[in-house]
């Protein structure tokens, strides 16, 4: 039978060239698939195989998250709860690809999780942000940059990994935008004047040439702006202003969909530009605006 590190190897190209996952995305389902497939070596005293991921017992999988709860690195109730769907996740596909089945693991059930609402920055402060980072960067085209960035965030809702993802072949900027999101599912969002204004001036000052191939997010050195460099420009930025360590370039997300229900926007129109698969994720932020008019 084939060995389980080879069905690893293969779900893993699967999620990247198929399923066209971001690369944080892949390199955490295979640290928790290989987490467990390294367990199984030692709980069953070899190498696992496809056959040993047939016959395996609920009770085994409740040894390894059980496992997982201990000792110095011990993961918490999200953090199992993510290694539990990245390993079904894993069946799922050795289930399609190769016959592989094991309905019994179904029958284990991860921790009963409380969704946390997502944390937006207001409107003042959102527009703050990018007015600090048009005035405190580097150099007049960093500073550009930086202000262009989040300005795209903001106004059209994107993911970082998104909107690093532009390429000079996307300039100039459309009005509509077609952005590839999780799992390859492409989405129309429109780009409003001040987003495309902004990306303009940033291109005109930038030193190195946006060629159609070269990503449009340039770092200092001419290389790409890795979404370690915006979680750093964001922490800059907060407490130059004073806000919490929740204004992150992912709130800029969170305060898009929250200031548009707040103006009255469809919150199914709100789901189909954030790419959501279900509406129940979209209806969280119905949960922020309320706790905002309760507070107020």
């Amino acid at each position: 039978m084939t060995a389980a590190a080879t069905l690893l190897v293969q779900w893993i190209a699967h999620l990247r060239d198929e399923r066209r996952f971001s690369e944080n995305s892949v390199e955490a389902y295979q640290r928790d698939v290989s987490a467990f497939l390294g367990f199984l070596s030692g709980h069953l005293g070899g190498e696992p195989s496809a056959q040993d991921l047939t016959e395996l017992e609920p009770r085994d999988l409740r040894a390894y998250l059980a496992h997982r709860r201990q000792g110095l690195d011990a993961l918490s109730d999200r953090s199992i709860s993510r290694a539990l769907a990245a390993i079904r996740s894993f069946y799922r596909f050795l289930e399609r690809r190769h016959g592989v089945k094991n309905a019994r693991l179904s029958l284990v059930r991860g921790p009963k999780l409380k969704r946390s609402l997502p944390r937006p920055v207001s409107e003042g402060a959102a527009l703050n942000l990018i007015s600090e980072a048009s005035a405190t960067g580097t150099d007049d085209w960093q500073s550009a940059r930086d202000a262009a960035l989040l300005t795209l965030l903001y106004s059209a809702g994107l993911r970082i990994s998104e909107a690093l993802a532009l390429t000079g072949a996307d300039l100039p900027l459309p009005e509509v935008l077609r952005v590839d999101g999780k799992g390859g599912k492409e989405r129309v969002v429109p780009l409003l004047a001040p987003a495309r204004q902004a990306i303009d001036r940033y291109v005109e000052l930038c030193p190195y040439s946006i060629d159609e191939d070269a990503p449009l997010f340039r770092a200092s050195r001419g290389g790409a702006f890795s979404p370690r460099m915006a979680q750093a420009l964001m922490e800059r930025l907060r407490i130059r202003l004073g806000l919490p360590s929740s204004a992150t370039p992912h709130a800029l997300r969170h305060s898009f969909a929250t200031h548009l229900l707040a103006n009255g926007a469809d919150l199914r129109a709100i789901q189909d530009l954030l790419g959501h698969e279900s509406l129940s994720t979209t209806q969280t932020y119905t949960s922020v605006e309320a706790q905002k008019i309760l507070q107020s």
